[in-house]
């Protein structure tokens, strides 16, 4: 019996073999023609070119930022110029106009022969040139706290300024020796300023009231001293007022004594104007308080205290004079 011949079969064998081997010979020739770790460095270097881009974009984007920040800036700085200059233009005007007020009132203050009172109008442009200087000092002053002077240049600044206020009780005094209805009055100051007015200026117990907020901590010690400062202000401020008002009284007593037709007229008229002379010591009087707080305040305090102090004031009246600056210009005009 012939057993049957068994046949190789190559062909299922090669197609096994032929995929490996021909993935050998493409491993191969990949080996051949790639350097290790060049695919690495294309990408590294592309990662790095955009990179650098970037951060230039960005630096461009910052430099671009600023430059915005440094014009929007400079817009708003230049609003605020424009801005004090009208508020200061406003209030020359305001200052133009009280002037023209006064010359009109002053036609009422003319002596026998018809001339205009010297002392009122002296005392007029005095205190215009008064105001001028105080608000250069007050700058001066602010400048000085800010770029942080000795005390000793400090303490000298300050007793200048309140040097400065004793001038203008000085020339008050004066004024009232011609006519203390007109100090008395306040026609030499703004309209706010004269919404406030107290025996022809401000109210002593008002500096405590506007410098306090802007001392910063004060001792136990000095806040006793204030406060105690505030109530004598105060006291003596209810004192004068109550003494005005008797003189008002007396005064329309006098008047309506007259009117009647009841005793000497030449008597009864030396006689009232024997207590309207008085008028005269109650601005003297007010004035004193007022020097004598200022003085009393920048004792109590510390030199750099005292220094912010007479600035929170001074600026304190320079708003009031701007604001009536403003007043005046939002008013409707006359008409012819």
């Amino acid at each position: 019996m012939t057993s049957p011949t068994t046949e190789y079969a190559p062909s299922r064998r090669i197609g096994l073999y032929e995929p490996i081997h021909q993935i050998g010979l493409w491993e191969g020739a990949f080996d051949s023609t790639i350097i290790p770790g060049s695919s690495v460095s294309i990408i590294t270097g592309t990662e790095a070119k955009l990179e650098d881009k970037i951060q230039k974009r960005l630096a461009q984007n910052r430099e671009a930022a600023r430059k915005s920040r440094m014009r929007k800036k400079a817009y708003v700085q230049q609003l605020e110029t424009e801005r004090l200059k009208l508020a200061q233009l406003e209030l020359e005007l305001e200052r133009a106009r009280q002037h023209g007020l006064f010359i009109a009132t002053a036609a009422a203050h003319t002596g026998a022969h018809g001339t205009v009172n010297s002392g009122v109008s002296a005392f007029d442009m005095e205190y215009g040139h008064w105001v001028d200087v105080q608000e250069a000092k007050i700058s001066e002053l602010k400048n000085h706290v800010q770029s942080g002077i000795s005390d000793t240049e400090l303490r000298l600044m300050v007793e200048s300024i309140l040097n400065h206020y004793c001038d203008l009780f000085r020339m008050k005094r004066e004024a009232a020796r011609f006519d203390a209805f007109y100090v008395v009055s306040g026609m030499w100051r703004t309209s706010v300023e004269r919404f406030f007015l107290w025996i022809g200026g401000f109210r002593p117990s008002e500096i405590v009231t506007v410098v306090k907020p802007h001392l910063g901590p004060l001792r136990e010690d000095q806040v006793t001293s204030v406060e105690s400062l505030r109530h004598s202000c105060t006291q003596a401020e209810e004192a004068l007022s109550q003494g005005l008002d008797k003189l008002q009284q007396t005064l329309a007593q006098s008047l309506a004594f007259l009117a009647s037709g009841a005793g000497s007229y030449s008597c009864q008229t030396a006689e009232a104007l024997d207590k309207l002379e008085s008028l005269e010591n109650f601005v003297h009087r007010a004035d004193h308080l007022r020097e004598q707080t200022l003085i009393q305040m920048s004792r109590i305090l510390t030199t750099h205290q005292a220094a912010k102090g007479l600035i929170a004031f001074g600026d304190y009246f320079h708003r009031m004079r701007a604001l009536s600056a403003l007043w005046t210009a939002r008013c409707p005009r006359e008409t012819d």
